[in-house]
């Protein structure tokens, strides 16, 4: 048994190790390329003390208030009642996952350590925070639906932004088809499961479960289960994630003076959140900065102006999340210990 399973951490290392420096010379090429832009944005940063007070405190709290959508969705998802474990295991994974090319895994990694530290089934974490991530996502490209009514109206909206609606929209449409394929049958679920076992075996060279088809049915039925009973909550965590924060770019647009047609700034909203899923730089570093900015200006915004509320925007909704997240691992560390390692001693959690 031994002898089949000890080549496999050796080529593991080498295959992680390539993936990493793939990933960070494919960053570095992308803020290479983004840098002018970032430079203009970043120098930028006097024209701050000429926001309005009021309507950057507005975004602050319309921000915390799509954390708290957030955290109330996740609960649902993960069957769990501690506002404090899924809030501070929420942030400080969100704030690894932006500081690091790449760092989905990474984030998910911690975030599911945390969970399990604090009581929380593997099996629910695995599945709950699966479910949060399609339920954010598929909300966020469902939102070019809420412009159409305006644009059919006779708000003219430019290429770009009509461009970023028609992918949100396509996306939203294949999100709700897959959903509902491995929701209602389970021949396709496993079809994936057992293809996705093959892949690690022979492709990866990793050890993976042998019964990994049957976990995703078990998976599925967890979540299933939750949003069943709950799905009320789910819906309007995950609406209010998205909703809240659209909300804050509307109050840093404020904030500079610019007045723009709200259902243009959210097709430019949707694809500054598309830009942010790139998983290349930390956060979408970058790429949401240039892309908001054009999409901004193609919504009517100034170029100043939307070079500062996408400044200010990024501030409230990236930048100030990352302290928090090291604060929140603190308070958690502080009552529960130490969450590194228990990924791997949470995998033997029914």
């Amino acid at each position: 048994m031994t002898d089949t399973a000890s080549p496999a951490p050796k080529h593991r290392n080498w295959w992680g190790i390539g993936v990493r420096i793939f990933m960070l010379a494919l960053g570095a090429v992308s803020l290479y390329l983004l840098a002018p832009k970032l430079i203009s944005i970043f120098t930028s940063w006097p024209e701050l003390k000429t926001l309005t007070p009021g309507w950057l405190a507005l975004a602050l709290v319309f921000e915390a208030a799509s954390y708290l959508s957030l955290w109330a969705m996740q609960r649902v998802a993960l069957h769990a009642t501690s506002w404090f474990a899924v809030g501070t295991a929420q942030l400080a994974s969100g704030a690894v996952g932006s500081v690091v090319p790449g760092g989905a895994a990474t984030a998910g990694a911690v975030g599911y350590g945390m969970l399990v530290k604090a009581g929380i089934r593997g099996g629910d974490v695995a599945s709950g925070l699966a479910a949060s991530t399609i339920g954010t996502a598929a909300t966020v490209l469902a939102m070019p639906l809420l412009a159409l009514p305006a644009i059919i109206g006779g708000v003219a909206a430019p290429r770009g932004l009509v461009e970023a609606a028609y992918v949100g929209v396509a996306g939203f449409v294949a999100v709700a088809i897959l959903s509902a394929v491995a929701f209602g049958w389970d021949g396709p679920l496993l079809l994936v499961g057992r293809a996705a076992r093959w892949l690690i075996r022979h492709v990866l060279r990793r050890d993976v479960a042998s019964d990994l088809p049957e976990r995703l049915l078990a998976q599925r039925d967890r979540m299933k289960e939750t949003f069943g009973r709950r799905w009320h909550v789910a819906l309007s965590g995950a609406v209010g994630k998205v909703g809240f924060d659209y909300l804050a770019l509307l109050c840093c647009l404020a904030a500079v003076g610019a007045r723009p047609s709200p259902s243009l700034v959210l097709l430019a909203y949707v694809a500054g959140a598309l830009l942010a899923m790139i998983p290349i730089t930390p956060g979408g570093l970058g790429f949401v900065e240039a892309g908001l900015t054009g999409m901004l200006a193609l919504a009517g915004v100034g170029g100043e102006q939307a070079i500062v509320a996408t400044l200010a925007y990024r501030i409230v909704s990236f930048w100030l999340p990352l302290p928090a997240g090291g604060v929140a691992y603190l308070l958690f560390r502080r009552r529960y210990g130490p969450a590194d390692g228990e990924s791997s001693v949470s995998s033997t959690s029914p």
